[in-house]
């Protein structure tokens, strides 16, 4: 009875072990929003790293997280890096490329609580009166990511604090 169970759960182990292994070697998460304001307006905030403490969901995570803010004043080589609790962990981003008012891409270096190397895009669209604001996030999933991956996807972990922030960035750009 005993073998037949731990070979029972060998059995489950290696199964997940190999259905994960079989998951995307990459991942994208991306949520979109409609603001009522101009792109230009929008890519101000995003552009401008001193101004992310107005919108970003981490903010209010860890309000007293360390921040340092190096770099460009804003724009291609503008750095932040932060050190927070377990929720935010320790990393640093950097504007890449800048391109008025449509577009803000930023290399992302998680440093803890696990390490991780991604890529993040924002893309402002005119939509008559308003603009489309689309949060993206991609990057490569090593094995690791793969196996979290089988209980808890990226885009349910990720997801919900894009929406959050592309909520507060709504309400500080349209007031």
């Amino acid at each position: 009875m005993g073998k037949v169970f731990a070979a029972i759960v060998v059995a489950l182990i290696v199964a997940v072990l190999v259905f994960a292994a079989t998951k995307p070697d990459t991942f994208r998460v991306q949520r979109a929003s409609s603001v009522n304001a101009p792109p230009e307006q929008i890519f101000a905030l995003i552009n401008d790293l001193h101004r992310w403490r107005a919108w970003s969901p981490h903010e209010k995570k860890h309000p007293a997280m360390k921040r340092t803010l190096t770099g460009a004043p804003q724009g291609e080589g503008a750095v932040y890096e932060w050190e927070g609790n377990k929720d935010i962990g320790k990393g640093r981003m950097e504007i890449t490329d800048s391109s008025p008012p449509s577009r803000v891409r930023i290399k992302l270096d998680f440093v803890r609580p696990f390490e991780a190397h991604n890529t993040v895009e924002f893309t402002l669209e005119p939509n008559g009166d308003s603009t489309i604001v689309t949060w993206a996030m991609h990057g490569p999933s090593p094995f690791l990511a793969k196996l979290v991956s089988v209980f808890f996807g990226m885009d349910s972990m990720i997801g919900k604090d894009f929406e959050a922030g592309l909520a507060n960035l709504k309400a500080v750009a349209e007031s």
